[in-house]
């Protein structure tokens, strides 16, 4: 599928930038020149930086239960225990309290995430080198068995919101990229699943349109039916990747990320576009003209693959332009910034 590896490495990069960071440079001199080998390079230089700049505003501390002899009196006494103390000429008073601790379930996902991209033997000697710094600001968190992780159970809020991007990472190391092998030894898998990277582009385009082009107020918002009668609850919900509004002009992206981008009739020995793609970004923009003035627009957004026919043109369909485009995520990352810029600059000038 990949005919340059380490160019589309660089830019699984670029895309995971974008995604869950506020690492996107003004500039990708710097990045230019870094060689990666995999993917787990990739996220050990963004699990370095992102969770350096989390040391510097302040990693969350948490409130955990402590007991012990005490030589203050601190939290509750136990009586108990303080008058065995005091039988054993001990001048100390045992104390159940409260303590401010690092060593909280957050922290200790980053910890466990940053330890096992150090113990892999596919992380460079570099990266590695970087991590272990930040391991050792974690001495007094606690590790936890990756696989055993209650990813569905993190709660977010206004303390800890600023982990969210962090802990994405740490999902990609330690749930979808990370490997053990017979003997014991982290490995990372040499690509993300199709799955994985169909949710990575889509955030992508999405968050690089709200990057580069907020007055075109980039969102995934919903699209609600335009019946005649009353809203049927059993309708199901429509949702678009990405919708761009500029003025009355609306478009509503779609995006797609497939091994393979046209579907083959066998019969006829021939390739077409997905036909329930297309049936899925009609029915949005039908349904989101409501005022039938063909102003709303729809497109879908491949990334190409290395098939030799690609899906790419232009149909008008019962007024209203439907767009077929593909975006080449095999090249430097400036060209593929141009495709997503003329997008946008089309938009603007319709």
């Amino acid at each position: 599928m990949i005919k340059d590896k380490s160019i589309f490495i660089k830019n699984i990069y670029y895309m995971l930038s974008y995604v869950y960071t506020d690492l996107i440079q003004k500039d990708y001199k710097d990045i230019d020149v870094e060689e990666f080998d995999n993917i787990g390079d990739i996220l050990a230089v963004i699990l370095f930086k992102v969770v350096s700049k989390q040391v510097k505003r302040g990693l969350i501390k948490e409130y955990k239960a402590e007991k012990g002899e005490l030589s203050v009196l601190t939290g509750k006494i136990n009586i108990e225990k303080s008058i065995k103390l005091k039988a054993n000429n001990k001048n100390k008073l045992y104390c159940e309290f409260d303590k401010l601790s690092m060593d909280n379930y957050l922290n200790s996902i980053i910890k466990t995430a940053m330890y096992v991209l150090v113990l892999s033997k596919d992380i460079s000697p570099q990266n590695k080198k970087n991590l272990k710094k930040l391991v050792l600001l974690f001495s007094n968190v606690n590790t936890l068995k990756a696989k055993e992780i209650r990813w569905n159970d993190i709660k977010y809020n206004r303390h800890n919101a600023n982990y969210t991007g962090i802990i994405n990472i740490c999902y990609l190391v330690l749930n979808d990229l990370l490997m053990t092998t017979e003997d014991g030894e982290y490995k990372i898998n040499e690509f993300l699943s199709e799955k994985k990277m169909y949710s990575i582009y889509e955030k992508f385009v999405l968050s690089y349109y709200q990057k580069h082009y907020p007055s075109l107020k980039p969102r995934a918002s919903k699209i609600k039916w335009n019946l005649d009668n009353e809203l049927d609850k059993f309708l199901p919900e429509m949702k678009s990747d990405i919708t761009l509004t500029s003025g009355e002009n609306i478009l509503i992206i779609d995006t797609k990320y497939y091994s393979h981008s046209m579907q083959k009739i066998e019969l006829y020995n021939s390739k077409t576009i997905h036909s329930n793609n297309l049936y899925q970004i009609f029915t949005y923009v039908k349904n989101k003209d409501i005022n039938k003035n063909g102003k709303v627009s729809g497109m879908l957004l491949y990334a190409k693959t290395n098939e030799e026919i690609i899906p790419n043109g232009e149909y008008m369909m019962s007024g209203n332009k439907i767009i077929v485009k593909t975006l080449d995520l095999n090249k430097e990352f400036k060209f593929i910034a141009q495709s997503l810029n003329k997008i946008a600059l089309d938009l603007i000038n319709s």
